[in-house]
């Protein structure tokens, strides 16, 4: 009986070293760029390395995926419980890496179906506590939920900031201006200015 080959520890200095550089491939030259040489060639190790600690390229992939997701996860709740929670969620998903990131990882999805499953997944759980917070949220900030439900305030939130995020990746700018002005203008209104928590209540709904 055949033993199953081994895999590398999930720890292992490598393996982050290889996720790390699969990562920066994909930010310089696209998903396409990821391959086993090019992956270990820019951590500086040997190719072989690769299939040592991933049984497939898929593996490294959803793994390289998995390992930045958790930590958007873990972001993300720490700006939900931060005094500005709003501002920092904004700030959040506007980060151009992190979309530039997501960008390549959902135009390889639609090639690998167990990614896209897992974006999915990722991307629900984060949907669900965004929802749950903006409930606290809108009572604390006089916001009628009756109007504007939570699911929707965090989908309106994220997606714009994302959309505006990417297209600035593309050189658009149409538009933009006048979305940060009235993004800041609310966050004011609700939160304060930028670094001091509002501590006056809600005069009414927003």
């Amino acid at each position: 009986m055949t033993s199953p080959r081994r895999i590398g520890a999930p720890d292992a200095k490598n393996r982050a070293a290889l996720l790390d550089a699969a990562e920066l491939l994909m930010l310089e030259e696209g998903y396409a760029a990821v391959t086993s040489r090019r992956v270990a060639a820019r951590a500086g190790l040997k190719p072989q390395l690769v299939h040592y600690y991933f049984r497939t390229m898929d593996e490294l992939f959803l793994e390289a995926f998995r390992r930045r997701a958790e930590e958007g996860v873990e972001h993300q709740a720490r700006a939900l419980a931060a005094e500005q929670p709003l501002r920092e969620l904004w700030a959040f998903s506007t980060d151009p890496a992190a979309t530039a990131l997501t960008m390549e990882y959902v135009a390889l999805a639609n090639h690998r179906k167990g990614l896209r499953d897992e974006i999915g997944r990722y991307a629900e759980r984060m949907r669900a506590m965004q929802a749950e917070a903006m409930e606290r949220l809108a009572e604390r900030y006089g916001v009628d939920l009756g109007e504007f439900p939570a699911a929707f305030l965090s989908a309106l939130l994220t997606s714009l900031s994302r959309l505006v995020t990417m297209e600035k990746s593309l050189g658009m700018s149409l538009g933009h201006a006048e979305t940060d002005e009235i993004v800041e203008r609310y966050l004011r209104r609700l939160e304060g200015e930028p670094g001091r928590a509002r501590t006056a209540e809600p005069s009414g709904p927003v």
